[in-house]
């Protein structure tokens, strides 16, 4: 039997005063973004520990380290017309324009900087899926497992010292990410290196994400945690997450694992999302 795939319209909803975080992305009778448990997301002042309100947050200059989750998601953005907001931080200025009308979102990003500023930035989409659901991605992708990893490996499967330990998608070092499952208590971070576009595929319901970025280190970040993290109180959360560079810390970052700003001053990209039905 032929099978035939409908585009499903989505909507896009953002908040400006509270770190710019998307706070709805919906079509067709779904809502793909997940609401996480943590009160007090509204309260939140620069340098407090990161709330996870779910959505989608925008993290830079970091993802993990100092401070967690960047230094954007806890500071308000200001609005510079229709769709767009902009940050400015003492090293860089980010303006972000979205558009959603052609049931397309289209998040386009401009960071403003010295010429050979480092940085990492990740649009990091919590989604809210079934046990069914599942990652699809290029078989053989290089893939970075972070070190949380090394408590699913055989006792010393682990490089000592190493900040990730790389292998090919969907199984690097053999344990199986592209099947997020039931909960199991696990929680593991992942980095798709050079991976510009995968779909996430939730029973009909296909989503596309895919990232545009000239010279610069580029991927998909993983985030998945079934009821492993946090430890004082673990909740189910999966993190999809296009990403410029390949490191999450931006500390651990080598010279071809972060982002730079050229010699121009300014970096930009561009981030789709499109829904589709199967019939």
């Amino acid at each position: 039997m032929v099978t035939d795939a409908t585009p499903v319209a989505l909507r896009v909803a953002y908040d400006a005063a509270h770190g710019g975080r998307w706070t709805s992305l919906h079509g067709g009778g779904r809502e793909w973004l997940w609401r996480g448990p943590a009160p007090g997301r509204h309260d939140v002042r620069p340098d407090d520990t990161f709330v996870d309100a779910g959505g989608l947050e925008e993290c830079l200059p970091t993802v993990r380290g100092e401070p967690d989750h960047g230094e954007v998601w806890s500071r308000p953005w200001r609005d510079a017309g229709p769709g767009t907001v902009v940050i400015e931080r003492p090293t860089f200025t980010l303006t972000r324009r979205i558009t959603d009308e052609s049931g397309v979102v289209v998040a386009d990003y401009r960071l403003a900087a010295d010429p050979g500023h480092r940085f990492v930035w990740a649009a990091h989409a919590l989604l809210d899926l079934s046990p069914a659901a599942r990652l699809d991605a290029p078989a053989g992708t290089p893939t970075r497992l972070h070190p949380e990893a090394a408590a699913l490996l055989p006792p010393g499967g682990w490089p000592t010292g190493d900040p990730w330990l790389t292998g090919p998608w969907p199984a690097p070092a053999g344990l199986a990410l592209d099947e997020f499952g039931p909960d199991d208590g696990t929680a593991l971070g992942a980095v798709l290196l050079d991976c510009a576009r995968v779909q996430v595929i939730d029973g009909v319901d296909r989503l596309t994400l895919e990232l545009e970025c000239a010279d610069q280190p580029h991927g998909t970040a993983l985030w998945r945690n079934l009821g492993g993290w946090p430890v004082d109180g673990p909740y189910r959360s999966v993190g999809v997450e296009p990403m410029l560079g390949a490191a999450f810390d931006l500390a651990d970052a080598g010279p071809d694992d972060a982002a730079v700003v050229p010699p121009t001053g300014e970096v930009t990209w561009r981030l789709t999302i499109s829904a589709h039905r199967i019939h």
